[in-house]
């Protein structure tokens, strides 16, 4: 038999991440919307199945299986998921430098590309779905999502449409040792904003525009405030490995597997589920690997560091966000700059800045009053400062050279979204169906 877990055993799930700074590497995940030709509705999980068989046939990844349903595929640490409304996620493998992840995402792109062609179908990079209800939706066969729907509306009144319309592009990060996990986590979170302003990406819904640039950012805080959002505690002076333990401790849980089965465990957090565990079922370590991933602060710690607040956009945005964070959080110095700009801003600053910017985008203002757009110009210098010491070059480019898409973006001034909805108002004549036809993946 197993033995019990105590909180003790559950701390090296994180502080057994810390890594010497040559083997830190950098992985980036990112979604997107398929949608038929046709009629521009969203892909069904037949057509799902059809597009990873090509994968697989064409491209040797390796199919995996869910009561004899392909959900995923996979090859040489990278993988394809299904996600719950049949959006595709590629989830990067753990990469050395920005050129190699670059390669990846176009690799990726190219890939789906010819194998959809013959099945009419593309591919586009929004933060939510602009034109279709949930009602067009059809949830993915897998039992993480069955036991997700349920639970959802009990919690928040937009959690289906976050799983089912919403995507995002994440990057992930590797830290030495806990003083250094803690820095990391505490610039992300504080300049998060500033993603979320330039990612700005989803100003529709149900084919109408709304008040929002970022409609996705806004979606996350009417999800489940038990795991989302921003996260105080991560300021405080007694902030580590074992007080991010138990802030999951106190997290309601989704599920646990037992031989490939879900049981549904929505009824207690993982702290009740220690306490109370066994005879039927005892607690496990990979039970709590899995309540990780249920878990979805716009900052999330693993064995890494998640930063979270992207919408979904075009491959080109892709490779700039884990290029912004690079240059930040794997130079001390420049880490060590961006803290000291930031470490006097209170919480309730840091969550009014966040509530700004996804209905105000590249207009909010910084906690200290300073207009964004002259903020994020600022803190993209250090971010190429930091990129440009790596030294790592291809031809006559270093690594920087990835943030030209977000430094064309603070020149126009304005946000993806708001470029769409001038489209939508003056280009379209309100038509919503036009976006489809100019935002490809």
């Amino acid at each position: 038999m197993s033995k019990k877990l105590n909180i003790e055993s559950l701390v090296p799930v994180f502080s057994d991440g810390c890594k010497t700074k040559d083997k830190w590497s950098i992985g980036t995940e990112h979604e997107k919307f398929g949608f038929s030709n046709k009629d521009l509705k969203p892909i069904k999980f037949n057509s799902i199945e059809k597009i990873f068989e090509l994968l697989s046939e064409n491209y040797n990844w390796e199919k995996v299986l869910e009561n004899n349903k392909v959900i995923s595929l996979k090859k040489n640490g990278s993988s394809i998921t299904l996600e719950p409304g049949g959006q595709l996620e590629l989830s990067g493998a753990p990469l050395k430098n920005l050129f190699q992840t670059c390669s990846e995402v176009n690799t990726h792109k190219d890939e789906l590309n010819n194998v959809c062609a013959s099945l009419e179908i593309n591919f586009m990079g929004m933060g939510v779905l602009p034109k279709w209800d949930l009602s067009n939706i059809e949830i993915m066969p897998k039992k993480r999502y069955e036991i997700m729907s349920k639970y959802m509306p009990k919690v928040g009144e937009h959690g289906l449409d976050m799983m089912m319309r919403t995507t995002t592009i994440q990057a992930n990060f590797d830290f030495s040792s806990e003083e250094d996990m803690k820095k990391k986590m505490r610039v992300a979170q504080s300049i998060q904003p500033c993603i979320i302003a330039m990612y700005a990406n989803s100003p529709f819904i149900n084919g109408k525009p709304t008040k929002f640039q970022s409609y996705r950012s806004y979606i996350w805080t009417k999800t489940d405030p038990n795991r989302t959002g921003l996260l105080k505690f991560i300021y405080e002076d007694d902030f580590s490995f074992e007080r991010y333990v138990n802030y999951l401790l106190d997290v309601p849980m989704y599920f646990i597997i037992r031989d490939g089965k879900y049981v549904d465990f929505t009824d207690k957090t993982f702290r009740q589920y220690l306490d109370n565990s066994g005879p039927e079922f005892l607690a496990s370590l990979d039970d709590w690997k899995v309540h990780l991933t249920t878990v979805f602060p716009e900052v999330r710690l693993k064995s890494y560091i998640e930063v979270r607040g992207a919408d979904g956009g075009p491959w080109s945005r892709v490779c700039a966000l884990p290029a912004f964070w690079t240059g930040i959080l794997y130079d001390e110095e420049i880490l060590n700059i961006i803290w000291d700009i930031t470490r006097h801003w209170k919480f309730s600053d840091i969550e009014n800045f966040y509530n700004d910017v996804r209905t105000n985008g590249l207009n909010s203002k910084n906690p200290d009053g300073q207009t964004l757009n002259k903020f994020i110009e600022k803190i993209l210098k250090y971010s190429k400062i930091g990129l440009s010491k790596r030294n790592i070059c291809k031809g006559n480019d270093n690594e920087s050279i990835f943030l030209n898409p977000l430094i064309e973006i603070l020149k126009a001034g304005e946000s993806p979204a708001k470029y769409w909805k001038h489209q939508y108002f003056n280009h379209w004549s309100k038509n919503i169906d036009m976006i489809y036809e100019t935002n490809y993946f």
